[in-house]
């Protein structure tokens, strides 16, 4: 069983920097992808990108591609998502999630994120 916890969420005014944790524990992930996502008030949860735990290759959604940046770090078995230039649009629940094949089957909590204007 694998356990995801976020941290790093807070409050930031447009244009600033945060970056989010997420804390894998319970097996070790190499061969997983390790995906973050983001849920807005009243809207659908939305993918923001994933890293690969082995190869460490990234792929972002287009609303963050050049601003997020995706990372991991194996002796931690931790994973990041360092946001840049930060809008009051990318205000959200953000969640980490791991699958090894198709399905995300692990989900942390979730850390609020708000962008003041």
């Amino acid at each position: 069983q694998v356990s995801l916890v976020e941290s790093g969420g807070g409050l930031v005014q447009a244009g600033g920097s945060l970056r989010l944790s997420c804390a894998a524990s319970g097996r070790k992930m190499s061969g997983y992808i390790m995906g973050w996502f983001r849920q807005a008030p009243g809207k659908e949860r939305e993918f923001v990108g994933h890293i690969s735990w082995s190869t460490g290759s990234t792929y972002y959604a287009d609303s963050v591609k050049g601003r997020f940046t995706i990372s991991r770090d194996n002796a931690k078995n931790t994973v990041y998502l360092q946001m840049n230039s930060l809008k009051p649009e990318d205000t959200a629940v953000y969640y980490c999630a791991a699958r090894f094949y198709s399905d995300y089957n692990y989900w942390g909590k979730g850390t609020l994120v708000t962008v003041s204007s």
